[in-house]
């Protein structure tokens, strides 16, 4: 008598590969002289996450301003008597570091989701990416310098240098790695590899100044867990970026925008601990103008980088 099995008849699908040959790869995604192990599709997991990141910082903010009653928007629709329009500008950092990290976040999950389409949107893609990491950068250290870094530091002379100092590096950083995206054929892997990751760490680690700062010199306080969480992510993120990891996990760029993610959404619930904290004091210890100042100085910021970034574009065509 035959053996009956009640199992179902297992389906003879073809597997698909994990990696493939250089030949799929378009031309700028492509490293010299290597030719196989290219990851096609695990690319594309935190890519999403990315974007999801994105999503959240979004709806946290959103989520913050009607538990705080509204007003926190930069802005209210009536003045002190009772009409008009006025400016909050104690919490104008705040907006502008959230808008500043949700265009980079975005940026950043376009330039991954649709580098491989075409070669010009490839290229065109990751210098949005850079001059949104650059509006990112100054946003970041505009909101941890007002908010998260003690009062004796933001009015000492480190502090007043800060921020122009944060913009120069914002700047220098958006310059080198536009150019060493638009002149691969020119730059070494290697060369490639420090004009991304030397000016760029450089903004960010000025950036994380004003926390480390408090976390080395003060007591610790409610705020302060998370302060170390996001420099914990940060310098996680900073290491996995040059480094190659094996394209059966994924490769160290897309781990490291992962870990960057979650710096943010750790960075951004500190923050709205410290301006609490900081926001009833802070027009009274800068005075209202410097601070109209440093974050008028954000838009300029981009301007500059836009610009920057589109006069390298013209030579796309000489590489």
């Amino acid at each position: 008598m035959p053996w009956v099995t009640l199992d179902p008849p297992a389906l003879c699908l073809p597997s698909l590969p994990l990696t493939g040959r250089h030949v799929g790869v378009p031309r700028l995604c492509g490293e010299r002289f290597i030719s196989a192990g290219w990851s096609f599709a695990l690319g594309l997991l935190p890519s999403w996450s990315v974007l999801l990141a994105a999503a959240c910082v979004a709806l946290r903010f959103t989520a913050f301003t009607v538990l705080q009653g509204g007003g926190i928007l930069g802005f209210r629709l009536c003045g002190p008597e009772g009409q008009g329009f006025s400016v909050d500008v104690s919490s104008l950092p705040l907006v502008l570091y959230v808008f500043s990290a949700v265009s980079y976040l975005s940026c950043s999950a376009a330039a991954d989701l649709l580098e491989s389409h075409a070669e010009l949107g490839h290229r065109c893609l990751f210098l949005m990416d850079h001059v949104g990491g650059a509006v990112y950068q100054y946003g970041c250290a505009l909101a941890l310098s007002l908010y998260s870094g003690d009062s004796a530091w933001t009015q000492g002379m480190l502090g007043q240098a800060f921020l122009p100092a944060a913009a120069l590096l914002a700047w220098s950083s958006c310059t080198a790695c536009c150019y060493a995206k638009l002149r691969p054929c020119r730059l070494q892997t290697l060369s490639r590899r420090l004009c991304l990751v030397v000016p760029m760490g450089g903004a960010y680690l000025l950036d994380i100044g004003p926390v480390v700062h408090r976390l080395a010199n003060h007591s610790w306080t409610r705020g302060s867990p998370l302060h170390f969480l996001q420099v914990v992510l940060f310098l996680l993120s900073a290491f996995f970026f040059p480094v190659p990891v094996s394209v059966h996990v994924h490769p160290g760029r897309q781990l490291s925008r992962v870990l960057l993610s979650l710096c943010i959404l750790a960075q951004q619930e500190a923050l709205f601990q410290d301006f609490l904290w900081r926001r009833a004091a802070l027009v009274r210890e800068l005075g209202e103008e410097r601070l109209l100042l440093a974050c008028a100085s954000l838009p300029g910021l981009a301007v500059c980088c836009t610009t920057t970034a589109l006069a390298m574009r013209r030579h796309l065509l000489h590489c």
